[in-house]
């Protein structure tokens, strides 16, 4: 793997390239923990990220495997939480007071004027400028479906707990596979988290052989997650036609860069385990998506997403049966800034460990987007320009990890 290697990714930004630094010291603290941790359990990429300065022994650690230690601290290289800036240690509990929950079947169109959608357009309208992401019921996704999800996911996990061959080896594909993402150096701060990446669409053109990080183990996962992604899909663009009235635009001006055979999505599935020191360690750290739109699945309700807003990080309610949607950068190019990806991250508990499955829904990489020309969507800064998907990822993740959205000046004008 390449020191150069560009990203595919349609997720946080937080991915960028290596460094060619010393790091003895990460190895000597985690060598031990690969001596039990076969290489054949899961994809190349699993494992480690093998940087130019040391390619035998710098690997970056799996999570769960260090949990699986029973570590009473916390290693150096995933100390994040800085307690001298106000804003990394300022926390609100609870904002689900805040939060409206957007009722999807409200927003589908009938053949008469709907007092019931209108007020639900308005409403989304409101919650989708202030906060950038808003919970969804009635979506249409089956409870099997749901279920079947989270069966699969935590199959998988204690699949890879047991060291059984899970995932195949993935061929010429970034930022794929079980494990983490690509560190930039050696004194990055890790997040304690491990991740499963598959590109679920669209279909490689060289066929699986191109992309073999589907899981082998459960047997049906494939099955399971594909059926997933075409009812979430549906589900996002109903909401793109939705956010566009909402502003006031025509229905299809956000759909429009979209196209059902080419359009790319990734799933990712997360998974903190327990952390020895939840208050020095992140489970993701602050980071806005870069994709069009994002839908989380959480299983149960233990928390530990927050936003952003006003200075202070507030925890994101959450209810059993409700989706997260989140706008990405490149939706909030495509509505000139009225609406904004929200600045988030997800903190980590002692005792509870955390799963969650987030779907990336993004135009086809060499499409332009562009805010329409409408007057009411030129704020006083001057907007976004046109772009190009993949030019602006590639900007992106250049330049990431960040402490601001310093990524999307690259789309202003």
């Amino acid at each position: 793997m390449s020191a150069t290697s560009k990203s595919t990714g349609y997720g946080e930004r937080t991915i960028a390239h290596s460094s060619t630094n010393n790091a003895d010291a990460q190895h000597h603290e985690w060598c031990h923990v690969y001596s039990e941790f076969p290489t054949q359990c899961v994809s190349a990429y699993s494992l480690l990220f093998i940087p130019k300065w040391s390619p035998k022994n710098s690997r970056v650690p799996v999570v769960q495997e260090l949990a699986r230690q029973g570590l009473n601290y916390l290693p150096k290289r995933f100390i994040s939480v800085n307690h001298n800036d106000p804003i990394e240690s300022s926390t609100v509990q609870h904002v689900s007071t805040t939060l409206p929950i957007i009722n999807v079947a409200k927003l589908r169109s009938g053949l008469e004027p709907d007092e019931g959608r209108v007020e639900e357009l308005a409403k989304l309208a409101s919650v989708a400028k202030e906060w950038g992401l808003f919970l969804v019921t009635e979506h249409g996704i089956g409870s099997d479906i749901l279920n079947g999800i989270k069966d699969v996911v935590k199959g998988f996990l204690a699949c890879l707990s047991k060291r059984r061959q899970c995932v195949g080896s993935y061929v010429s594909v970034d930022n794929m596979g079980y494990g983490r993402n690509f560190v930039k150096s050696e004194d990055q701060p890790l997040d304690w988290i491990d991740r499963l990446t598959i590109k679920a669409a669209p279909a490689p053109k060289g066929g699986d052989k191109e992309l073999n990080v589907w899981p082998q183990r459960p047997p049906n996962f494939r099955q399971v997650i594909e059926n997933y992604v075409k009812e979430a899909r549906n589900v996002l663009d109903e909401l793109l036609i939705a956010l566009a009235e909402a502003l006031a635009l025509e229905s299809h001006v956000f759909l429009k860069h979209f196209d059902s055979n080419n359009s790319e999505i990734n799933v990712r599935i997360n998974y903190y385990p327990p952390c020895p020191r939840p208050d020095l360690a992140l489970g993701i750290t602050p980071h806005t998506d870069a994709s069009a739109l994002t839908l989380l699945m959480q299983f149960e309700t233990t928390g530990g997403l927050q936003i952003l807003k006003d200075r202070k990080w507030l925890t994101v309610p959450w209810t059993d049966d409700a989706l997260l949607v989140n706008v990405g950068d490149l939706l909030e190019i495509m509505s000139n800034g009225r609406l904004k990806s929200p600045w988030h991250r997800v903190v980590t508990q002692m005792n509870v460990e955390r799963f969650s499955v987030a779907l990336f829904y993004n135009p086809p990489s060499r499409t332009e987007i562009e805010p329409e020309p409408i007057e009411d969507l030129v704020p006083e800064d001057g907007g976004f320009k046109k772009v190009v998907v993949s030019d602006y990822l590639q900007h992106l993740y250049a330049i990431s990890p960040t402490k601001e959205k310093q990524g999307i000046m690259y789309a202003k004008v």
